[in-house]
C-alpha cells in the first residue's frame, strides 16, 4: 500500500488490516495512550473543496500521531493558479513525508501520486471518498461486530460515496444494493465490478432494495459544487429518503448512517435521523481513527 487513491486499488485484506490498527490507536487514545508513530513528519493537506471533518480529523489525527499538518488551500499554492499537477507533485514531494488532497477530480489525485514520491491520500473526490467509507466500515464492524454477509441498502444518488462504499463493502464480504434513480447511477465500471464479484444490485424500487438491510445509507442530494442545481435535484430524488416507512422494511435493528452535512427532511427525516444519531455520530468520530490507520501504514518508517 503506497497510497489510498481509491478503495479499488486495496484488497480485502488490506482493507481489514487498516480496520484493525484503527481499532488499536483508538484503544489507545481512548485510554490515554500515546502513539507518536508519526513524530517529525508533516502532512501537507490540498483542499481545492472545503469540509469540516475532513480538515479537523486529518488536522487533529497528525497532531496525535507526533506530526505537523500544513493546512493548504487551492489559493495558498501555485496550484491554483495553474502550475502543472506534476510540478506539484515533485515540489512537495522535497518538503513533506505525505499528500492529503481533496478536490474535484480523480485524475488530479492520480497525477499528484503518478509524479510525486511520497504518499498521497483521496480526502474526497467527485468519483471517490475511500476515507468516509473506511470510516463507515469501521462504525459498522463496532456496532455489528461482523461485516462479512451483512447487506447495506444506500439511497440516493450514485455519487462517489456510493462508488465506494459498492467496492469497500463487497470487498469485505458485504452485499450492496444502491436504490437510486435511473439517471443517478453509480459509475458504470464499479458497478460491473461489482455483479462480477460480489452480491449487489441496482434498483430505482427502494422497497426491494431496502429489504433485509442491516445498513441503511444516505447522502445529501446536492453534493458540493451542484448548489446550482439542488432545485433540480429536489425533484428527480424526491421520494428516495430514508424514513421509518423504509426502515420498516430493514431488518430488525439495522442502523442508520449518513456521511453528513444532513439536510433533514430531503434525504433523510428528522425522525429518523434522531433516532440514529449515536450511530451516525459515531461514524463521524470514526473518520479520526480510520484516517489516523491510514496515515500510519502510509508513512510509519
Amino acid at each position: 500500500m503506497k497510497h489510498l487513491l481509491k478503495l479499488s486499488d486495496l484488497s480485502g485484506e488490506e482493507i481489514i488490516g487498516i480496520l484493525n490498527l484503527a481499532d488499536q490507536l483508538k484503544y489507545e487514545k481512548k485510554n490515554g495512550i500515546e502513539h507518536k508513530y508519526l513524530a517529525g513528519k508533516s502532512l501537507g493537506m490540498i483542499f481545492e473543496k472545503s469540509s469540516t471533518r475532513t480538515r479537523v480529523s486529518f488536522e487533529v489525527g497528525m497532531y496525535e500521531l507526533g506530526g505537523n499538518p500544513l493546512f493548504l488551500s487551492s489559493s495558498d499554492l501555485q496550484i491554483g493558479r495553474g502550475e502543472p499537477v506534476e510540478d506539484t507533485a515533485r515540489v512537495l514531494s522535497r518538503f513533506l513525508d505525505g499528500i492529503m488532497i481533496r478536490t474535484f477530480a480523480q485524475k488530479e489525485v492520480e497525477d499528484l501520486a503518478k509524479y510525486g514520491s511520497i504518499p498521497v491520500i483521496n480526502g474526497l473526490t467527485d468519483y471517490a471518498h475511500p476515507c468516509q467509507v473506511l470510516a463507515d466500515l469501521l462504525t459498522i464492524r463496532e456496532h455489528k461486530n461482523i461485516l462479512k454477509g451483512l447487506k447495506l441498502c444506500f439511497i440516493g444518488d450514485g455519487n462517489n460515496m456510493a462508488n465506494s462504499l459498492i467496492v469497500g463493502c463487497i470487498k469485505c464480504g458485504m452485499k450492496v444494493a444502491i436504490a437510486c434513480p435511473d439517471t443517478n447511477k453509480p459509475d458504470a465500471d464499479i458497478m460491473a465490478w461489482a455483479s462480477e464479484n460480489g452480491d449487489f444490485v441496482c434498483t430505482s424500487d427502494i422497497e426491494s432494495a431496502v429489504s433485509g438491510a442491516d445498513v441503511v445509507y444516505t447522502d445529501v442530494w446536492a453534493s458540493m459544487g451542484q448548489e446550482a442545481e439542488a432545485e433540480e435535484r429536489r425533484k428527480i430524488f424526491a421520494g428516495f429518503q430514508v424514513n421509518e416507512e423504509f426502515m420498516a422494511l430493514a431488518n430488525d435493528g439495522a442502523m442508520v448512517l449518513h456521511c453528513l452535512p444532513a439536510h433533514r427532511g430531503e434525504e433523510i427525516t428528522a425522525e429518523t435521523f434522531e433516532k440514529h444519531a449515536d450511530e451516525i455520530f459515531d461514524e463521524a468520530e470514526n473518520r479520526l481513527h480510520a484516517q489516523k490507520a491510514v496515515l500510519v501504514k502510509l508513512m510509519k518508517d
